[in-house]
């Protein structure tokens, strides 16, 4: 489908009068309703008058005596849709939802490593523990250092947190929820 001299005013006319997008593509045939927004935002056409059907004022609704009315103290339950569309109604279900903020690890005092076993990243070796402690991004950051079995990145203890048996981390996982719905 070419677009004719005839075919993009008749566009422009049916868009000036406040037809839809889909009108005018209903209208035009063989069209789709994406290709003729992008003709109208390629002529630079902008606001459109009122239909009919918008332009006209809505008459208002009257209680019949069969409808109960609400108390003025009791609010209408409220519907679980968003009273938006699009994007903004995603935004508002995000922004909603509460989020669970993960705590940061805190390295417990009896984990803290003498300063004679601390290693950096230059003193690591194939058998010092290569647990980091510490942000990586601070000048206090180390390695625990500590003696590590062969093949084992890690000392005993800090093998003992890095390798949990897969029950254990299920167990923590199930537990996880009911801890912080408790707290």
């Amino acid at each position: 489908m070419s677009w004719t001299t005839e075919r993009v005013e008749l566009l422009k006319k049916l868009w000036s009068e406040g037809h839809s997008a889909s009108q005018i593509a209903g209208e035009l045939g063989g069209v789709t309703r994406n290709a003729v927004i992008g003709k109208v935002h390629r002529l630079g056409l902008s606001g459109r008058a009122k239909t009919t059907t918008t332009a006209a004022p809505k008459a208002k609704r009257t209680r019949t005596a069969s409808a109960p009315a609400q108390s003025a103290k009791t609010p209408s339950p409220k519907s679980h849709q968003p009273t938006t569309q699009g994007a903004t109604a995603l935004k508002m279900d995000i922004e909603a939802a509460p989020m669970a903020v993960p705590t940061p690890r805190v390295e417990p005092i009896a984990e803290l490593v003498p300063i004679s076993e601390r290693a950096s990243i230059l003193t690591l070796t194939e058998r010092t523990c290569k647990w980091p402690i510490g942000d990586p991004s601070t000048d206090d950051f180390y390695f625990c250092g500590r003696q590590s079995d062969a093949g084992v990145p890690y000392c005993a203890h800090h093998c003992k947190i890095a390798y949990q048996p897969v029950n254990d981390r299920r167990r923590d996982r199930r537990a996880a929820p009911q801890i912080r719905a408790a707290s």
